[in-house]
């Protein structure tokens, strides 16, 4: 809470203690894990260079969700995706999408389906945590 004593009043900070939050949206461009862990390097160098953010990802300074979706060669439309919240490394943006990019080949050739919900990845164990499962899926 910020409390303003001038107004005789109490203002509730939703976003980060005063910290401003930028949240940058791609389209679905991004072709491989490498092609998303290339774009990250370049977007916190960018972001560094004009004095936006420190961009250190221990601190919370930069966090990534990374969406997964797959599609059948010559087919236009994307398949159904996954989310990947909240990771901290881009090493873990890169291991993770190349872990549910596999995945999803797997359950799709095997003739199953994708449920989209949204993943936490857990670093240790190298896998998602499928716990989040979105409602309605």
């Amino acid at each position: 809470m910020v409390h303003d004593n001038s107004a005789s009043c109490s203002l509730v900070d939703c976003n980060r203690c005063g910290t401003p939050l930028i949240e940058i949206v791609t389209d679905p461009d991004l072709r491989s894990p490498q092609e998303a862990y290339d774009y990250l390097n370049t977007l916190k160098l960018t972001l560094q260079y004009l004095g936006i953010s420190d961009c250190d990802m221990e601190k919370g300074s930069l966090r990534c969700d990374a969406n997964v979706s797959i599609r059948p060669v010559g087919q236009e439309a994307l398949g159904t995706k996954t989310e990947l919240k909240n990771m901290n490394s881009f090493r873990a943006v890169k291991t993770a999408l190349e872990y549910e990019v596999r995945r999803h080949e797997q359950v799709i050739t095997a003739g199953g389906k994708i449920i989209q919900e949204t993943l936490l990845w857990t670093t240790k164990k190298h896998r998602p945590n499928h716990a989040f499962q979105r409602a309605g899926a």
